[in-house]
């Protein structure tokens, strides 16, 4: 089979792998579609670990499957987590699976950008959702970043007549703003310093869109009837971004750090300006559980959130290093979908 080698944004190799073999509680998985997603783009973050085969957002049929495994047949459509939580330790018992040990151990063999993959025993059991035939393959591939947004607005308590400011318009951005309009939040503000982005956003449900260049803050008064948002959802890692993020929420209110940063980024804090007589909450979320995953593929598959229109960019394996170039950029594309299956 082929599989995509990522050594750097600007060094992807297209090689040829012998298929993965599988145990009998295992599942081999041909990819029908796979997200690239922010992350696979921060170059330090994959520095170390390079050369590896990048892709967590896949979609995909059974053509194998282990002589244990039950629940699953040759031919189903399927979605995959790639990090699962093993439901049993104190984190998951607490309600925290995102940041279960497990979790951050478990992955595909090899990654997304592969023609086919073996999914672990754990995956299988804690990560595999059967697709609706009435939901694309490509559509599938957005469950996982979904997912990671339910949770992150679950976390912070999100309540239908506060005004949420989105700091960053990209993919997730966008996720964040769809599903903030699905949930009935009355007032949504996304910035952004793309006017193609804050198209989008407007387009993907923002009330008022702000462009980043200008006075965030005191735009988001202006909009807000003098007061500063209720949730800021930071999507964006720009250094910027942050500081615009910490500045634009109200007394009390919550500041949700979603997106990854630069490296060795520090928060910019003053403790006597930002947290002393404020009882403003910084918090932070991290990928999804099993319920989440199960949530967003039900969002998806009703329409509420329509993930459909963030597609920009269908290509395939042997593209993916353009793919790679137009999510680093960051310009006139949203979502690009790498096809391992097609010429």
């Amino acid at each position: 089979m082929k599989e995509a080698l990522y050594y750097s944004n600007n060094d992807i190799r297209i090689i040829e792998k012998p298929i993965p073999e599988i145990n009998n509680n295992e599942i081999l998985i041909k990819v029908e579609a796979a997200g690239i997603c922010g992350s696979d783009v921060i170059e330090w973050y994959r520095r170390d670990k390079v050369p590896l085969v990048l892709g967590h957002e896949v979609a995909g049929t059974i053509v194998k499957i282990g002589d244990y495994v039950e629940k699953f047949k040759i031919g189903d459509r399927v979605v995959a987590a790639h990090h699962v939580p093993c439901n049993i330790c104190k984190y998951c018992l607490s309600g925290h699976h995102t940041v279960c040990d497990t979790l951050r151990t478990t992955n595909f063999d090899p990654g997304g950008f592969a023609q086919y993959l073996r999914l672990p025993e754990i995956n299988v059991k804690n990560g595999l959702y059967l697709l609706p035939d009435s939901v694309s393959f490509e559509e599938g591939t957005f469950v996982e970043p979904l997912a990671c947004c339910v949770r992150a607005q679950r976390l912070a308590d999100i309540k239908p007549a506060q005004t949420v400011a989105v700091i960053g318009s990209g993919l997730a951005g966008l996720l964040h703003i769809n599903l903030l309009r699905a949930s009935g939040a009355t007032t949504i503000i996304a910035t952004d310093i793309n006017v193609f982005r804050l198209n989008a956003a407007k387009k993907f449900g923002a009330d008022y869109t702000i462009n980043a260049k200008e006075d965030v803050p005191e735009t988001i008064k202006n909009i807000n009837g003098g007061f500063l948002a209720d949730v800021v959802i930071i999507s964006a890692g720009a250094d910027s971004a942050i500081e615009q993020g910490l500045k634009s929420v109200r007394r009390g209110g919550t500041v949700l750090f979603f997106s990854a940063a630069g490296e060795g980024t520090k928060l910019p804090l003053s403790i006597n300006e930002i947290f002393w007589r404020t009882e403003i909450s910084l918090i932070s979320s991290y990928a999804g559980s099993i319920a989440d995953h199960i949530n967003a593929l039900e969002l998806i598959r009703t329409k509420r959130i329509n993930v459909k229109d963030m597609i920009t960019d269908i290509l395939p394996l042997s593209e993916i290093s353009q793919g790679f170039k137009l999510t680093a950029e960051a310009q006139k594309s949203l979502k690009i979908i790498i096809k391992p299956g097609e010429k």
